[in-house]
């Protein structure tokens, strides 16, 4: 059945017949326990298998603080039982990374919990709220045909939704999960249930047109469990035995997927989703091997089931490109071999001006996607790998586990819906500039390619004719400003995150200095790669708290630009001294050194590596740079 897609995640290797003994193994030991926890997160786990994972981890974290997973703290008010869900949550996020805490609040406390500051949810200060309600919890009143009654029921429903989050924003400050409502299976009028005002299935349409437009234009983030249950079925996905014995909201054979979505919305909030799809090319998205059968033997197109399920891969990895998802190669291949159907197949839809790096040699798989990584300049958790060959498949997953590997049934046209299934792009917003983002990644790759052709620095960088822009934060660029706040890792010194909340207060308090910071050249435009925030420690003292910069742009001395710029605005603002802190993460090494190749004094280190510098402002001396700087009005 197509639908076990979903409830089995099947795009995740099977679970292991042992699981629970790799469960119990692991606890004997504290060695890298949270890894061990990681790894046992990776297969596709029915409920039992998630209970079990989830008391594992609830036991590691009394043996252990350091499960090299990060904390996340989950509020969540429903008119529902939630304590059935909150296993399936804590394990499935320890497959994207996290140590999930959840705090539920009591049963149909949803107003009391918001609007209270000192509520048990309000006073746990989580990360995020989710809000579970379905139409059950909402003030519905079904009046047929009555279209005043109808807008009044839409009105109070989203009213009373809008009350919910504007509690907790007020009293947690945490960013609100926001559901839509699945629609109810029974209808009194049948085909013309959604033409009458007042039926439930036209009220609950247009209270969640009103959701996605109140959801998508706040800091909050969209859960479309509306669309998950008509993906799965709603016929289905609606239990009533289950919610008039336990008030459950759905039936619990769809638990799994139902934490999977939640997680990998808290995923994306954080920026964790992939970014670059890395395709094989031979039974992947043609049929046949281009170098037995030739150009004229490989199959796709119109015309055959077989050519239209390749033709249906290109398609969505297009559409991903469009929506910008950088796309690379990697194959087994000679590579003139391997580029010929991009350039003279005539049902090709992939072209090589499509691909951003294309990697076909005879190196084993995994050396070619670390290759592409370092070409883009993006982590290999950002990678997925579409492969239909499963021992490639395992190879690569032994060796980059931090790469996402969906596996694949043994039939091409469904290869498409299990890549998408398993919601590996997944947005929380979006940007003209992600709607960009492949163009900036492609031409990244082409300046690394006129670099190694340059044999001087200098000359190549004056080459490119940079121009950068600054300006302080602004409501145009906040949600960009967030994106890379919480997803860049290399180059950024503390790591610290910020909610779009926290960004708003920031760019609205006086207590701090900002900058966005853009770049273009020959080549196009690179959008916004950097983002400051220093805030005033008194009238005479900056400190750095944030200060990142998109790894694209790396060896191009923008951070120099950047740091004058700084300079001159502390100095125009009569600060004397910048203090700057580095705080080590798992990825940040690359600037560990940072504020010492600025000409920083070393103030000392703390235990956990974190080290601190001071800058005094007036003995700041310019340097020529290759690029033109301009402001926008602030």
């Amino acid at each position: 059945m197509l639908s076990d897609l979903y409830t089995q995640l099947k795009w995740l290797p099977r679970q292991p017949k042992n699981f629970s003994t790799l469960c119990h193994s692991a606890l004997n030991t504290t060695e890298n326990l949270g890894e061990q926890i990681r790894t046992l997160a990776t297969y596709g786990l029915d409920e039992n298998a998630l209970n079990t994972l989830a008391k594992l981890i609830e036991k590691a974290k009394t043996k252990t603080n350091t499960l090299s997973l990060t904390p996340f703290k989950l509020g969540i008010i429903s008119n529902s039982t939630v304590d059935f869900l909150i296993p399936s949550l804590i394990a499935t996020a320890a497959r994207y990374g996290f140590l999930l805490e959840c705090i539920k609040a009591d049963f149909g406390q949803t107003i009391q919990e918001a609007i209270h500051p000192e509520s048990p949810l309000n006073r746990a200060q989580p990360d995020a709220i989710l809000i579970a309600i379905d139409h059950r919890g909402l003030p519905l009143e079904t009046d047929i045909g009555n279209q005043t009654a109808h807008e009044a029921t839409v009105a109070r429903c989203l009213q009373y939704l809008e009350t919910i989050r504007t509690g907790f924003h007020d009293n947690s400050k945490a960013f609100c999960i926001v559901q839509t409502i699945a629609h109810p299976v029974k209808s009194l009028t049948g085909s013309f249930e959604y033409a009458l005002p007042g039926t439930l299935r036209r009220l609950i349409h247009d209270i969640n047109t009103g959701i996605v437009e109140s959801v998508t234009n706040s800091a909050d983030v969209l859960l479309d469990t509306a669309g998950l249950a008509e993906t799965v079925g709603l016929a289905t996905w609606h239990d009533p035995i289950f919610w008039n014995m336990a008030k459950l909201p759905f039936s619990s054979h769809y638990l799994p997927i139902y934490a999977e979505y939640i997680c990998r919305t808290i995923a994306a909030q954080r920026a964790k989703s992939r970014r670059c799809l890395i395709l094989d090319l031979d039974n992947t998205i043609w049929g046949g091997v281009i170098g037995d059968d030739g150009l004229e033997g490989i199959v796709i197109g119109q015309g055959s089931a077989r050519g239209e399920a390749y033709l249906d891969i290109q398609q969505t990895a297009l559409a991903l490109r469009n929506r910008g998802i950088v796309l690379a190669v990697s194959s087994k291949n000679t590579d003139e071999i391997a580029r010929q159907p991009f350039r003279k197949h005539p049902d090709m839809l992939l072209k090589e001006n499509h691909i951003a790096i294309f990697q076909a040699n005879w190196n084993d798989k995994a050396t070619n996607i670390t290759a592409i990584a370092n070409e883009l300049s993006l982590g290999l958790d950002a990678m997925v790998f579409l492969d239909d060959n499963p021992a490639e498949r395992n190879l690569v997953r032994k060796t980059l586990p931090q790469v996402a590997i969906p596996e694949l049934p043994d039939d091409p046209a469904l290869f498409s819906r299990y890549l998408l299934a398993a919601g590996y792009f997944e947005a929380v917003v979006f940007s003209a500039e992600d709607n960009e983002r492949a163009e900036f990644y492609q031409k990244n790759a082409r300046r690394i390619a006129l670099q190694q052709q340059v044999a001087d620095l200098d000359t190549y960088l004056n080459s490119l004719d940079m121009k950068v822009t600054f300006q302080s934060f602004d409501d145009t660029g906040r949600a960009r400003i967030t994106q890379l706040i919480n997803k860049t890792n290399q180059f950024n010194l503390t790591t610290k995150r910020h909610s779009e909340n926290e960004v708003k207060a920031i760019q609205e308090s006086s207590d701090y200095f900002t900058l966005q910071v853009r770049l273009s050249d020959v080549f196009g435009d690179n959008g916004m790669i950097s983002v400051v925030i220093c805030r005033y420690l008194d009238s005479n003292n900056w400190h750095v708290e944030t200060w990142l910069m998109s790894c694209r742009v790396l060896g191009r001395k923008v951070e120099r630009a950047v740091f004058r710029e700084i300079i001159h605005q502390a100095r125009h603002q009569g600060i004397d001294q910048l203090l700057g802190t580095y705080h080590p993460s798992e990825r940040n090494q690359l600037v560990k050194d940072h504020y010492k190749d600025l000409g920083f004094e070393h103030l000392g280190d703390e235990e956990d590596g974190t080290t601190h510098w001071l800058f005094d402002v007036t003995s700041y001396q310019e340097e020529p740079l290759p690029m033109s700087i301009s402001h926008h009005s602030r």
